[in-house]
């Protein structure tokens, strides 16, 4: 049984995708919402879900249009706006990192 993780939309780039176009696909099929100004944010070299290693590329954007839908419900149960001093339990191993990369501008990670 898999572990349940809070998270934010992403997921696998489709060949020949570029960074940004993914950003927009993965949000519209997993949330419904249209995004823009889709900037780097941080780069992390992913090992914690061994046996699988990623090579995870952090994006912020601004929210365009659209409110949130679960729009993969085999995938994921909901979306809520959370404030970033209110976050659920357990984050995605990714999750710290944007939100330090988000406040202190550093932007890469090991892992």
């Amino acid at each position: 049984m898999a572990r349940l993780e809070w998270a934010w939309p992403g997921g696998h780039l489709e060949y020949m995708e570029s960074f940004e176009g993914c950003a927009r696909r993965e949000v519209m099929e997993e949330t419904g919402m249209e995004i823009r100004n889709i900037r780097f944010l941080r780069l992390m070299n992913l090992k914690q879900y061994a046996p699988r290693h990623y090579v995870d590329i952090g994006l912020i954007a601004d929210w365009l249009s659209g409110e949130p839908k679960v729009t993969e419900p085999d995938h994921v149960e909901g979306w809520e706006w959370r404030d970033l001093d209110d976050l659920p339990q357990p984050l995605f191993a990714t999750l710290p990192s944007y939100f330090e990369a988000y406040r202190s501008g550093r932007t890469f990670w090991d892992g």
